[in-house]
């Protein structure tokens, strides 16, 4: 804990006192020289932000992005206490009946800690684009090579620094390199993204590596368990990981028959306590969902292996009036040099949680550009100082200049998060929000509603997507920076969950998912601060109830 004598200021989640200006000294970090103001702000402040109150010129936007990573270092909580009520008691008080260690996980669950989100603090600092260095598949290029890309890329972009902003923002998020080379394409919904996982699985020669959150033994499971047994017996080295609570509901011997033909299994963070390998973290989940096919062909994104996405059925986790509606997400098959890192990530979970050693294969094969699109693969973990993909989400949004446009299912957001968007709302950027109408989870749908008042004050525009249970996680700033991944807009995915994300920069890929949300826009409804200050009493209650739970959602 900070010692400080005369307190200027507490911090709403960590409890430390600070004077103004000052960095806790337990960082090591000291004094950084910050606006105070703008600093308490960012701190937790519930105030409506005003126009003064945002950064106005596009260099103090940009700059107010690239401070965040070391402000997020050193505000970020020591010794952080684990969750009294985590999220995860939701899924597994559903399969508490088909288990009987349901005693023991409650037990658990009540004896978890609580985290906290690091505060990000503008430190006004601005690091020019000309400056910034990309990898490729044969590691960092030179300067020179560097500028020569970077030149070619502004060619093709509209005349304006709104490119060379973005570019020198996303150096700053210290972690992965960005990478060129690569070629992205953007899948929409199970069907598609399945034929394309599948074909790929069908083409592999070397080995398959695959991360989920849910594998269901239903039709589709089934194809994908055929397909990865299939491929197995030709000699192709398939290795899984699958999230425990997330598949709760599959029964064991769905994985004992992957395992009987080779493939190498490993249930991530075991929900039996009898089964551990490592500590028990029965709040920490595997929330990723990646496929890697010869170290060369990724996919990533919000869908899960579940017949929900064909057949229209709510998943085993989250039954529902929304059984009977189509699920719309969103995925990315990505070839090219930067499958390299999200091979990294997928062996440092495999590692962390003391899987059995793989078998030896060419996990890192030579890779050739195959295309002109820069990308960074983000994995963030709660072992992790702080989540990357927070930081450089906010990073974007707080240095947006002219639009923000976010897609998201389960969107909980805490106050930075609020912050960041009602400020680049006030600053005259178009920030429009698509959000579910219907949902597979009670408590964040009302949850998310709650701050729906201070958003449309402040000038944000929401919408809801009709029709289907939306999933998609993706965002797309300014045309030229654009995520899509695993990650939601709440407290569990930045705090509680590995998660894995896609920043592709440019504008050929914003031009793609700027069409994809066009055509979600077209499929929603605009909620009116008019029309929603009138909604009924009992939404009210909901929304007041489910906003307690925010934290553990």
């Amino acid at each position: 804990m900070a010692v400080c004598g005369r307190p200027r200021w507490r911090d709403q989640y960590t409890g430390m006192c600070h004077s103004r200006g000052e960095v806790p000294s337990d960082t090591g970090i000291g004094r950084a020289p910050i606006d105070t103001h703008r600093r308490d702000r960012y701190a937790g402040a519930k105030a409506l932000p005003n126009d003064h109150d945002a950064p106005n010129s596009p260099d103090e936007r940009a700059a107010a992005g690239t401070g965040l990573v070391m402000a997020a270092r050193a505000w970020w909580p020591i010794g952080r206490p684990r969750a009294r009520f985590p999220g995860a008691a939701v899924a597994a008080a559903a399969r508490c009946a088909r288990w009987r260690g349901c005693v023991v996980v409650s037990a658990a669950l009540w004896l978890a800690g609580c985290s906290s989100l690091p505060i990000f603090v503008p430190d006004l600092s601005h690091r020019d684009a000309s400056a910034v260095q990309l990898a490729s598949a044969r590691g960092l290029l030179t300067e020179s090579r560097s500028k020569a890309v970077l030149d070619r890329l502004r060619s093709r972009a509209a005349p304006t620094s709104i490119f060379e902003r973005h570019l020198a923002l996303e150096e700053e998020i210290v972690g992965s390199p960005l990478v060129i080379g690569n070629r992205v394409s953007l899948l929409k919904d199970g069907p598609a993204t399945y034929d394309a996982m599948l074909a790929a699985i069908a083409a592999a020669r070397d080995h398959v590596n695959m991360e989920t959150y849910i594998f269901d033994d239903d039709a589709v499971g089934q194809r994908f368990a055929q397909a990865l047994i299939a491929k197995q017996s030709e000699g192709v080295q398939v290795n899984l990981i699958h999230d425990s609570v997330g598949t709760l509901g599959t029964p064991r011997a769905f994985f004992e028959q992957l395992s009987a033909q080779g493939v190498q299994v490993l249930e991530f963070n075991p929900v039996n306590p009898l089964e551990l390998r490592k500590d028990w973290e029965i709040n920490r989940r595997d929330h990723r969902k990646l496929l890697i096919v010869d170290g060369a062909t990724a996919f990533l994104g919000g869908i899960n292996i579940s017949g929900v996405y064909t057949s229209g059925s709510s998943t085993v986790l989250r039954r529902s009036h929304a059984d009977e509606l189509a699920w719309r997400d969103t995925d990315l098959k990505i070839e090219g040099p930067v499958v390299a890192e999200f091979q990294k990530l997928f062996l440092q979970t495999w590692r962390s949680q003391k899987g059995e050693p793989l078998a030896v294969r060419d996990y890192f094969p030579t890779l050739k550009p195959v295309g002109d699109q820069v990308v960074r693969a983000i994995g963030s973990s709660p072992q992790d100082a702080y989540s990357q993909i927070y930081a450089t989400l906010l990073s974007a949004i707080y240095s947006a200049e002219s639009s923000v446009q976010i897609t998201n299912a389960y969107f909980v957001p805490d106050p930075q998060l609020l912050d960041a968007l009602t400020a680049a709302a006030l600053r005259g950027v178009d920030v429009s929000l698509i959000l579910p109408s219907q949902t597979d989870s009670w408590l964040v749908f009302h949850a998310g509603r709650a701050h729906y008042t201070r958003l449309l004050r402040a000038g944000v525009k929401l919408f809801e997507r009709r029709g289907v249970i939306l999933h998609s996680k993706t965002a797309l700033i300014d045309g030229v920076w654009a995520t899509v991944g695993s990650t939601n807009l709440d407290w569990r995915s930045f705090l509680h969950n590995y998660e894995l994300n896609a920043v592709v920069l440019g504008e050929q890929f914003g031009g793609q998912l700027q069409a994809m949300f066009d055509q979600d826009l077209a499929r929603s409804d605009a909620v009116t601060l008019a029309q929603w200050e009138r909604r009924a009493l009992d939404a009210r209650l909901k929304e007041l109830f489910a906003r307690a739970w925010g934290y553990w959602l």
